[in-house]
């Protein structure tokens, strides 16, 4: 963390600053969060954020090796396989936890992977909503603030996003689907990303369905479907048992932003099969012969295909594995556990616990994904969901940010 700016907003913070923030942050992206808003931004050394940077990128080329996605298709439930898998993915998260090597340094482990779309939108908002409330703040460098990597401007990334997301589609012919996208937490993204791309979200269950095409009906207009940027969280649509009016495993005529198929390849599925300095070691749990003598002080044990923490056990005991039939342990991993360092210094003296997603971006015709921009979740709880959080302050959504 950065000394110098940590010190400088510490002194300077108030309610009225963070609320001011708040504020600005809804106006812009015309919708209250359904989730907490941290009091900070968070503010990197050169060093880790290099060190972010080089760890993320390696272990998205490791993922893209061909004899890694042989293995990690085995993922993909014969249910939910879906024609037209694309090489690499056009969406991806690397999610680290920031601690404490031996040597007393913050560097970062990684903790999650996922082929999958997240706040690209929001985060955009957020860090223009800090970078003015960060004017106001003496002791700060003065002018905007960047949460962006790879070189990129605001008007960069942006650029990168709507190649991504709309291709050379007209924006009326993409649609954003998810579930409900209006009682989604994440609703506030969904808004942020028609204000910034014209992209509408729509529950999948809302097209309509004619041989291999897609329609949306919009003011009494029938647009086809060119693209879906694809929000479906595959274990919500199993828990609901959503009557869709297309199958996943049809051919349609439709580009998916990203294909289905990576939400279970590029995922805690492929955790065992990196090695780098920033990965911790993960086995599958049907791979796991005898179990560790230390299992409950040293491993986590962890659904492959879920989100938001859900499943995940930080103190597993021999019991909890045995429970788990033999058909499911395939579909589970033991992981080291991660001591994240409560390294951000709240301005009441506290340590606050940082994990920050590096975000990729692959446009149409892109041979590998660009690291594009990031997202941070601050907590002091056990674990970083909201559930672990809910007496605290300093906690919540948050972005890395650095000046420029």
């Amino acid at each position: 963390m950065h000394p110098g700016f940590r010190a400088a907003f510490n002194a300077a913070f108030t309610n009225e600053l963070v609320s001011s923030y708040a504020e600005d942050l809804v106006r812009r992206a015309g919708r209250e969060p359904g989730f907490r808003l941290a009091e900070t931004p968070v503010f990197l050394t050169d060093e880790l954020t290099a060190t972010l940077e080089d760890g993320a990128r390696a272990i998205v080329a490791q993922l893209a090796r061909p004899e890694a996605l042989v293995r990690m298709k085995r993922a993909i439930p014969e249910r939910w396989a879906t024609p037209g898998m694309d090489a690499l993915p056009s969406l991806a998260q690397v999610d680290f936890a920031i601690v404490r090597d031996n040597d007393g340094r913050l560097v970062p482990r990684l903790i999650e992977l996922q082929g999958f779309p997240s706040l690209s939108a929001f985060e955009v908002f957020q860090s223009d909503a800090w970078s003015d409330a960060l004017a106001r703040v003496n002791g700060l460098p003065q002018g905007p603030w960047s949460p962006f990597f790879s070189g990129l401007s605001r008007a960069g990334f942006l650029d990168l996003f709507r190649r991504t997301i709309v291709g050379d589609a007209d924006p009326e012919e993409v649609v954003l689907l998810d579930l409900q996208p209006e009682e989604q937490k994440t609703a506030i993204d969904f808004h942020a990303t028609r204000l910034l791309l014209g992209v509408d979200a729509l529950d999948p269950r809302m097209l309509v369905k004619e041989g291999r095409r897609l329609f949306r009906v919009k003011e009494g207009r029938r647009i086809p479907v060119r693209r879906i940027y694809n929000r479906i969280v595959f274990d919500e649509l199993i828990k609901k048992d959503a009557a869709l009016p297309f199958d996943f495993r049809e051919e349609l005529d439709v580009r998916w932003v990203p294909h289905p198929n990576w939400y279970w390849t590029w995922s805690k599925y492929s955790l065992p099969l990196l090695s780098h300095e920033t990965v911790p070691k993960s086995r599958y749990l049907s791979e796991v012969e005898v179990v560790p003598k230390d299992l409950t002080e040293r491993y986590v044990l962890k659904p492959l295909f879920s989100f938001a923490g859900g499943g995940v056990n930080v103190d597993p005991t021999p019991e909890d594995l045995e429970r788990i039939p033999e058909s499911e342990r395939g579909s589970w991993c033991l992981q080291e556990k991660i001591a994240y360092d409560p390294c951000l210094v709240a301005a009441d003296g506290g340590g606050v616990k940082v994990e920050i997603r590096m975000m990729f971006f692959r446009p149409d015709g892109d041979a590998a994904p660009t690291l594009g921009l990031n997202l941070c979740r601050l907590s002091r709880g056990k674990m970083l969901g909201v559930d672990f959080n809910k007496d605290f302050t300093w906690v919540g959504s948050s972005v890395a940010l650095k000046p420029g």
